[in-house]
């Protein structure tokens, strides 16, 4: 307590030296002799007078300096804004074209999607129409194999048939020779011219 007690006494004590020695300076006198003041009048004057002259000086800085640099806030804060409408705009637009991708995409899909139906339907019908012709070309094709089968069916048969009658003919037909020089002889009548009259050698 007593250490922060002592700083504060002596920058007060300070403060009370610095503020003697400029009321009891050269500058202060003369303007007390000037004016007629009293000391402490002539450094409160000073006081006003130097307060005076700074605020001045400031004022003076600030009216050259501020109203440049007021503008070019300005100018910075409405570039930053027209920026940013830009930028707003921007984006609204880049907006608008998404939606209308986006829009133009369900069209889009909506005509891939009857296309690959129209394509799924035609190919159905194209492989049912396939199907059909191989069906129709596999019954032409067995219905000539079963023809072809059935005519060489037939003519087997007709071939057997024939054999046969042949065979059972030959087996049951007994000519003797005399019975063969009789066929002979009456062939060679019916083609001879005079085979009808009888004009041959007797015969016994």
């Amino acid at each position: 307590m007593r250490a922060p007690l002592l700083m504060r006494c002596c920058v007060a004590a300070g403060e009370d030296d610095d503020q003697a020695q400029f009321k009891h300076s050269a500058s202060v006198q003369m303007v007390a002799k000037l004016t007629g003041l009293s000391l402490d009048h002539a450094y409160w004057l000073c006081v006003v007078l130097n307060f005076a002259i700074v605020a001045g000086a400031v004022v003076y800085f600030s009216k050259k300096n501020l109203p440049g640099m007021f503008r070019n806030r300005t100018a910075s804060i409405q570039k930053a804004m027209q920026e940013a409408r830009q930028t707003s705009e921007d984006a609204n637009r880049r907006l608008a074209e998404i939606e209308t991708r986006l829009s133009r995409l369900d069209a889009e899909i909506a005509g891939m999607r009857a296309t690959a139906e129209k394509e799924a339907v035609a190919e159905e019908a194209r492989i049912k129409a396939a199907a059909e012709e191989d069906g129709r070309k596999i019954v032409e094709s067995a219905e000539q194999e079963i023809a072809a089968a059935a005519k060489l069916a037939r003519r087997e048969l007709t071939t057997y048939a024939a054999n046969l009658a042949v065979s059972l003919a030959a087996s049951q037909i007994k000519v003797d020779p005399a019975t063969d020089q009789a066929l002979v002889r009456g062939f060679a009548r019916e083609l001879s011219p005079k085979g009808g009259s009888g004009g041959g050698p007797d015969e016994n």
